[in-house]
């Protein structure tokens, strides 16, 4: 199991957002490929790095994800807004790790498919939910899928992983849905990353237990809830890499 501190881009700048909301920045810092860097050295061997203005339709960080890419050796996966052969190609040739996909996904499950298989473990689909059921669009407009019914319907893609974020807890330090992620984990074919609440050591040492792949780390580090040595020491990752 290992940790991946999130590196979410807002016009330009490392931000951290509470329940998925746009206008609620509790945590807003400049020079997201220093912050990156920052992260690498301190012992983390993977990041996850979102384009929220490409998610919610309001801009364009690609330039910034690059240089976030040129920052580091860290191993990266990167969302927002992957909805074209296009996008996905210009990150993978950024060298990008693995692309993460939500909305078309949903949206166009046949695109995803030859998308996976083009790119075998290198794309990722992102399922955000809010007490069970699929979020599109940035977070903003929900659907009528259960997220545990729709995850082994992914059994034959080629995916890297599967990342669960329960937008409803995202940001808040109020800790994880452990019944949830339990089911999520259980659902999934692939390799799952949990985000959203993660706040404590002993809730990745839960998440190790039940067979999670990973954590994506956000709100915990930035204000320093979490003891960050400690964090890095045990599920870094840097033997990883």
């Amino acid at each position: 199991m290992i940790a991946i501190p999130a590196v979410d881009v807002k016009g330009g700048r490392c931000v951290q957002l509470v329940g998925g909301r746009p206008d609620d920045e509790r945590v807003s810092l400049p020079n997201p490929p220093a912050i990156a860097r920052d992260w690498f050295d301190r012992g983390f061997a993977r990041l996850h790095v979102v384009d929220l203005d490409a998610a919610l339709g309001s801009g364009d960080n690609l330039e910034v994800v690059r240089d976030v890419m040129r920052a580091t050796p860290a191993i990266t996966q990167v969302g927002g807004g992957v909805r074209s052969d296009e996008r996905a190609a210009a990150l993978l040739s950024a060298g990008v790790d693995n692309v993460v996909v939500g909305t078309r996904a949903l949206d166009d499950p046949g695109w995803f498919a030859r998308l996976a298989q083009a790119y075998p473990g290198r794309v990722s689909i992102a399922v955000d939910t809010h007490n069970g059921v699929i979020l599109r669009k940035g977070w903003t407009e929900a659907t009528s899928k259960s997220v545990v019914a729709y995850l082994p319907a992914l059994e034959d893609l080629p995916l890297a992983s599967v990342l669960s974020t329960d937008v409803g807890r995202e940001g808040r330090l109020e800790g994880i849905d452990r019944d949830g992620c339990a089911r999520v984990i259980e659902a999934s074919p692939h390799p799952v990353v949990i985000s959203g609440g993660v706040t404590t050591l002993d809730e990745m040492e839960w998440l190790a237990s039940v067979g999670a792949a990973g954590a994506v780390l956000g709100m915990a580090i930035y204000t320093d809830r979490i003891d960050i040595e400690e964090l890095a020491r045990r599920f870094g990752g840097k033997e990883q890499t």
